[in-house]
């Protein structure tokens, strides 16, 4: 018997598995790369088959919690959270309440770049930066590639790859809640102004900048 596991006693087997193994994990302090006790023994201690065992870890295998490995078996591996929610995170499979959710998580999440763009933030990513904003099609303001041009920017100075990668997967979504909304009058603040701000201004004038900016999109969440 393996010290820390209890027997499942009640249905939905693999569910009940599930958590008795996440449970056990943290019990014992399992750390990326540390083997996982083979189905035989698990099953034995939870007094389940090992069908029910191969469907539990099958699930972890595809959030990313464990992998198998040639001559070590299944290891706790290290999750690749940003890939696994953009497996699901599409428009189209997606309802019209868990799509304004995400939308207003975009919003939150830019207004709040301020702090790390400024720690990080280097002439030659601002004038890239500014290049971008430069390029832009005039009238466009709102149009999807400038969006993800210059903001997709913005997320690279940050420095954070899971931030970048976490923008990309919401970028179809903004364009999705785009597409569902009238026409309406860009904000003060435009991308160049912002550019302006990072090369002169201070932090403080960028958050209030880019809440100018995102303005017309929290405008809309109070109709």
């Amino acid at each position: 018997m393996l010290d820390g596991l209890q027997p499942i006693k009640n249905l939905s087997m693999s569910e009940m598995v599930e958590v008795s193994l996440q449970q056990y994990f943290r019990e014992k302090d399992f750390k990326v790369g540390d083997s996982l006790p083979t189905e035989k023994d698990l099953a034995t201690t939870l007094q389940v088959s090992r069908s029910v065992i191969r469907e539990a870890l099958s699930k972890f295998k595809m959030l990313g919690i464990v992998e198998s490995r040639k001559k070590t078996g299944m290891v706790i591996s290290n999750p690749d959270l940003v890939g696994t929610i953009g497996k699901i995170l599409h428009p189209k499979i997606l309802d019209d309440a868990t799509l304004q959710d995400l939308f207003e998580l975009r919003l939150v999440i830019e207004s709040g770049l301020a702090d790390l763009l400024y720690v990080r933030k280097t002439e030659k990513a601002v004038t890239e930066l500014e290049t971008i904003a430069r390029n832009e099609k005039p009238g466009k303001a709102f149009a999807i590639d400038n969006e993800i041009a210059f903001h997709g920017k913005l997320y690279e100075i940050t420095g954070n790859q899971t931030l970048k990668r976490f923008q990309l997967l919401l970028l179809p979504v903004f364009a999705y809640a785009m597409s569902m909304k009238k026409k309406f009058k860009p904000g003060s603040v435009r991308h160049m102004d912002l550019v302006e701000i990072l090369k002169k201004g201070t932090r403080n004038d960028f958050k209030e900048g880019m809440f100018e900016h995102l303005h017309p999109h929290y405008t809309r969440l109070e109709k």
